[in-house]
């Protein structure tokens, strides 16, 4: 599809993520709207975080691609990763078959380096995604023998510095114990701050929200297509929009509309919030788009 005529004031990159085929409560109306909405932005790049299936097995991957497959035809970068569900089963055979291996060391890792053009010009923007998941395991980990890898992809020069897994790094409001973040998360946390990286993106919990650590915006993605959710939680996806001054962040709801999450002053590191982020125990915050 054919990117917008005029040029855009900003990076504007699609995060969609625990689609999860084959699951009883999948939605393909959803994911079908979702990534119809997708193609119509045209963003410079889609990263879908992972849970693409239930529990791992060919067909539900078989499914995955084919809903994805308009994001991985356009002419847009699409950037795919596994979730902890697509490693059930010996499952991420099927990914790597499905969806391509990566980069070394982790066979699913991917280096991305874009040049998307804002006002007219090329900005730099440095994406790495990695495989957080363990076999058959809800829990995730990076591994410190992968840490000087990822020390050295983020040792560039790029405008803007993004890391994206499945896992979550910080605990999601709602979820109850906590104990499916990365194993080895604080140490991820200050290796991702000490390398400069400006975002970071996760899903796992489909729970969205947004958080500033140390510098970093957290921003993690809901489930755009199983009604898998919390509370009074919808299924979403979101939309980041990043310029030199400013980070913003807004939840979609395939064929609904949409909402603010936050915004992040770059200058002053200051983000602003919506009240709505709690909105999984508010029906009122939630109930209409």
């Amino acid at each position: 599809m054919p990117r917008p005529a005029s040029p855009r004031d900003h990076v504007l990159i699609a995060q969609i993520s625990d689609i999860h085929c084959g699951s009883p409560l999948f939605d393909a109306h959803l994911l079908e709207t979702a990534v119809g909405e997708i193609l119509a932005m045209s963003p410079d790049v889609v990263v879908v975080g992972g849970d693409l299936t239930q529990d791992g097995y060919a067909p539900e991957f078989d499914a995955a691609r084919r809903y994805l497959q308009p994001l991985l035809d356009s002419d847009f970068t699409t950037l795919v990763i596994p979730g902890n569900h697509d490693a059930k089963n010996v499952g991420y055979l099927h990914f790597g078959d499905l969806f391509g291996l990566g980069d070394v060391p982790g066979k699913y890792d991917r280096v991305l380096s874009l040049a998307p053009q804002v006002n007219g010009q090329p900005r730099t923007t440095l994406l790495v995604g990695m495989d957080s998941t363990k076999p058959d395991l809800a829990e995730g980990e990076i591994g410190r023998e992968r840490y000087d890898w990822l020390r050295q992809q983020f040792s560039v020069e790029a405008d803007e510095k993004i890391f994206a897994l499945h896992h979550h790094l910080v605990p999601v409001p709602g979820t109850g114990r906590e104990r499916n973040t990365v194993w080895d998360a604080g140490d991820v946390l200050q290796l991702l701050s000490e390398v400069g990286v400006d975002v970071v993106l996760s899903g796992h919990k489909h729970v969205p929200f947004v958080w500033l650590i140390n510098d970093l915006l957290v921003v993690n993605s809901g489930t755009a297509s199983s009604h898998r959710v919390r509370g009074y939680v919808r299924p979403s996806y979101n939309v980041i929009e990043i310029d030199p001054t400013r980070i913003r962040v807004t939840f979609k709801y395939p064929g609904t509309g949409e909402r603010f999450a936050g915004e992040l002053d770059r200058g002053n590191m200051r983000l602003q919030t919506s009240p709505d982020l709690a909105g999984m125990f508010a029906k009122a915050a939630w109930s209409t788009a």
